[in-house]
């Protein structure tokens, strides 16, 4: 008896599927292949979201109607991808209150928003360095450098600390340049781009090290000392000049262009933010 039957002689419907399978499989490969050579030539994801399915409470949105600017600039195609994003946001990371801080809704939705608002450019947007987001009701005590602050981000602990006020400040003055949400969340995303190489974190490295090397240039160097168009603190170092280059994208757009255009693009083009007239 010949026990070594071909697949077609006990199921000969499976073949179809099997051919579907391999070729399914191939299609995906090519893909993956002409979206890396398309990150890498346009400095973009071909998609940057391609399921939507996850959405927020009724309470929620009307969090980010009232208080968050940038969601009512969406289009309603942009909201509903960002709803998504908050939504996920949120169920991935440990929202803890410090100092006796009661931890709200509205806390955790801005602050969610801040986040995939920074991110939404971005296929990989939910900071894989960052699992608890830890809420001070004002600065706090760091013992990592012997100091107070009103933001800090620890990739070791994975932790990511804010004072609520200072925060919440960031919305009340939306053109100040003074964020501390969108700073550390910047601090969060450069990290993770020094560690990973994603299409997201390779073309932010690029992009980066273009900033760097204009920087460099005597002309950059004098306009900088000429304009004061940053603030002091962004010269402490390359990390701290990306966090408020940030700062200013997002809350100076049209100034931060008009004066330093190359900056500006380059900043853009990490993000890969075209959204709400950015």
């Amino acid at each position: 008896m010949n026990l070594l039957l071909k697949p077609e002689t006990y199921a000969p419907w499976l073949a179809p599927y099997a051919y579907g399978i391999v070729l399914l499989g191939f299609a995906f490969f090519l893909f993956r292949v002409f979206e890396d050579l398309y990150a890498t030539s346009f400095n973009k994801p071909v998609f940057r979201h391609y399921f939507i399915y996850k959405k927020l409470s009724p309470s929620q949105i009307a969090v980010l109607k009232r208080d968050f600017l940038f969601y009512n600039k969406l289009s309603e195609r942009h909201q509903r991808q960002f709803n998504h994003r908050v939504s996920q946001f949120l169920s991935e990371k440990e929202f803890i209150g410090r100092g006796e801080i009661l931890v709200t809704e509205k806390m955790q939705v801005l602050i969610a928003a801040v986040a995939c608002m920074l991110s939404f450019g971005r296929k990989n947007y939910t900071y894989t360095l960052v699992k608890f987001i830890l809420i001070y009701p004002a600065e706090f005590y760091s013992s990592v450098n012997d100091n107070f602050h009103k933001g800090e981000f620890n990739p070791k602990e994975k932790a990511l600390v804010l004072s609520w006020n200072h925060f919440e400040e960031g919305f009340k003055i939306s053109n100040d340049n003074l964020n501390v949400g969108i700073h550390e969340f910047m601090h969060a995303m450069h990290l993770e781009a020094k560690s990973n190489r994603d299409l997201d974190s390779i073309r932010f490295t690029k992009q980066f090290q273009k900033v760097l090397k204009l920087l460099t240039e005597q002309e950059m160097k004098d306009q900088l000392n000429q304009t004061k168009f940053f603030r002091a603190y962004a010269y402490k170092n390359q990390y701290e000049f990306m966090a408020v280059l940030a700062e200013y994208f997002f809350e100076s757009p049209q100034d931060f262009k008009a004066v330093f255009p190359k900056l500006y693009d380059y900043t853009k083009k990490l993000l890969n933010f075209n959204f709400a007239g950015y």
